[in-house]
């Protein structure tokens, strides 16, 4: 059903918050509240209200955004406070970690610390290159911060989401501003896009293939399904010739012209293969029989 908001086909509104600077992004409903870029809001989590600013202000979108979490409404002073509060003890818990897993001798790096104060949890996510024993670490942590402790161990790709950086693209990464899941990604992606197979170009912070290796692979992967083959005999607008090249993001093709031997970039839509070729694709039309 359409939406009432004031542009065609819009469903709802949605704003985007970031609990650290330059941090992920997290969309929520903005419900009766219309905050600003910049203003403090309360986000529900499963820990109660926490404080983001507002990255996005609230705004109509086409896209469903029936499921999205409510803004809680705007921070005041004791929520402010409450943050600042528990932002010092997320760095106190940093602190502690790495001076405790150094005395202890033990292999581990810390990530990130997160903080829940009612009770008080601290959870801190290291990485490490196997499991690690750390029983004694845990008990002499909580005898310092006093409260409970939760470790984790996370990937490289986890770390690379909590620590945050800059891609080869020069942007930030996309796993720690809007990437959720990350789905399964192989060097035949590259391959497919004409990438050099060398580690160290495909391969992103994490030291794992790029996410962004995944965006575009479907385009190309129907683009070298419909478009002629290299070395394919097809006539084009300016007479007939032979596929030299492919050019994906223009959606064209390269073709040696047959009349001078020149080469022309022509879109892949004028670009017509032989009979033979088409039926041997696509299979021979009804009607199209001889007599």
């Amino acid at each position: 059903m359409p939406g009432t908001g004031p542009y065609p086909g819009a469903v709802g509104m949605m704003m985007a918050v970031s609990f650290e600077r330059y941090g992920r992004l997290y969309y929520l409903d903005p419900g009766p509240y219309s905050p600003t870029v910049g203003t403090k809001v309360l986000v529900p989590t499963d820990t109660g209200p926490e404080v983001a600013e507002c990255i996005w202000a609230p705004q109509w979108v086409d896209g469903e955004v029936a499921g999205l979490p409510v803004c809680a409404g705007l921070a005041g002073a004791d929520d402010l406070a409450r943050d600042e509060a528990n932002r010092a003890k997320r760095a106190q818990a940093r602190v502690a970690a790495r001076r405790l897993i150094r005395d202890h001798g033990l292999p581990m790096k810390v990530i990130g610390v997160d903080y829940a104060d009612s009770p008080p949890v601290f959870t801190v996510y290291f990485s490490a290159p196997h499991r690690v024993d750390f029983r004694a670490l845990v008990r002499d942590l909580a005898g310092r911060l006093g409260g409970r402790i939760d470790l984790r161990q996370i990937g490289p790709r986890d770390e690379a989401r909590l620590q945050g950086g800059i891609g080869p693209c020069g942007r930030d990464l996309c796993c720690a501003t809007f990437l959720k899941d990350f789905e399964p990604v192989s060097v035949r992606m590259a391959k497919d896009q004409d990438l050099p197979v060398n580690p160290l170009r495909i391969a992103g912070a994490c030291g794992r293939l790029m996410c962004c290796l995944k965006y575009e692979h479907p385009l190309y992967q129907d683009f070298h399904e419909q478009a002629p083959k290299l070395g394919e005999s097809v006539d084009t607008p300016d007479g007939p010739g032979v596929v030299t090249g492919h050019s994906v993001p223009g959606d064209a093709v390269v073709v040696k012209l047959a009349a001078d031997g020149s080469r022309k970039v022509c879109e892949r839509a004028s670009v017509c293969g032989s009979r033979k070729a088409y039926e041997a694709m696509h299979g021979q039309q009804p009607g199209d029989g001889t007599r």
